[in-house]
């Protein structure tokens, strides 16, 4: 049987080993891509689909940076998800879940509204159950077909999470963790979000964090904690890390436990990741 052949840029996209095809091209061509210990050196070059890939400097250890997000909620919020059923909420390439499994996760539901971005070592894994083109807001019990989640994460884009949290209260069994990532161009008002989509304004943040706290108390959430996210979005943006507990339905209005004024948590973002998006 003939072995398929797919180009190389595409294939390390497709393995989840580099994020785009423009950075895999530039990767190729600075010679850090090697099959064993040949370098391939060509971006176009048709190679067999099942060769051993690796990219030289490439110390990442998750399929995409998305991984070092949670890797940092994890520590900080002093959370253990050995054996817990994860729900992983805009999966993308699967940074989260591979985190999470490499974390001790039983299973990962990679559930994200895109199609065909989920890293190929994550969609072989049978821990994993691939959701792909489906979205969120009309996702129900009955669409899980393993266990329930006992933890979920949320890194959704182009979407509140005012729309996120109501649906998932229905999914999760008590005593669950949540760790979400808020992103302040998705949750400000348009007048407050500049060019390229880009939130500079520390007071913004503030009151986006104030926001989605509030919110999440309402729908009976507690507020466990907040940080920042280590590194900055696609365009620059300082994102926020937020831990949850939903204790079940029988608590109406959740506790804010958060341990760190919001002020201080805000001006720590900005300079530690000042060169993204502060003044």
């Amino acid at each position: 049987m003939k072995m398929k052949k797919q180009r190389l840029d595409i294939l390390l996209v497709e393995r989840g080993l580099i994020e785009t095809r423009e950075k895999a091209k530039r990767a190729i061509m600075a010679g850090l891509v090697f099959s064993n210990e040949n370098r391939l050196d060509k971006p176009g070059e048709k190679v067999n689909e099942d060769i051993p890939l690796m990219i030289k400097g490439n110390a990442l250890p998750y399929v995409s940076r998305g991984g070092l997000k949670l890797e940092k909620a994890l520590k900080v919020f002093n959370v253990n998800i050995q054996d817990k059923i994860l729900l992983d909420i805009g999966a993308s390439t699967g940074g989260f879940t591979d985190c999470a499994l490499q974390n001790g996760a039983k299973m990962s539901y990679a559930l994200d509204v895109g199609y065909n971005q989920l890293a190929w070592k994550l969609r072989q894994d049978e821990r994993v159950i691939v959701m792909e083109r489906t979205n969120f807001r009309y996702v129900t019990p009955a669409d899980l077909a393993g266990e329930m989640p006992n933890f979920a994460t949320i890194d959704v884009s182009f979407i509140s999470l005012s729309l996120i949290f109501p649906v998932l209260k229905t999914l999760l069994v008590p005593d669950s963790d949540i760790i979400a990532l808020i992103k302040p161009q998705f949750e400000a008002g348009k007048e407050q979000v500049g060019k390229k989509g880009i939130v500079r304004d520390k007071k913004v943040h503030e009151q986006v964090i104030d926001k989605i706290i509030g919110l999440a108390l309402e729908l009976g959430y507690n507020t466990e904690n907040i940080s920042y996210s280590p590194i900055t979005g696609g365009e620059g943006n300082i994102e926020f890390l937020i831990h949850l507990k939903w204790c079940g339905e029988s608590q109406e209005k959740g506790n804010n436990l958060i341990p760190v004024g919001i002020k201080q948590l805000v001006e720590e973002a900005h300079m530690e990741l000042s060169k993204g998006a502060s003044h």
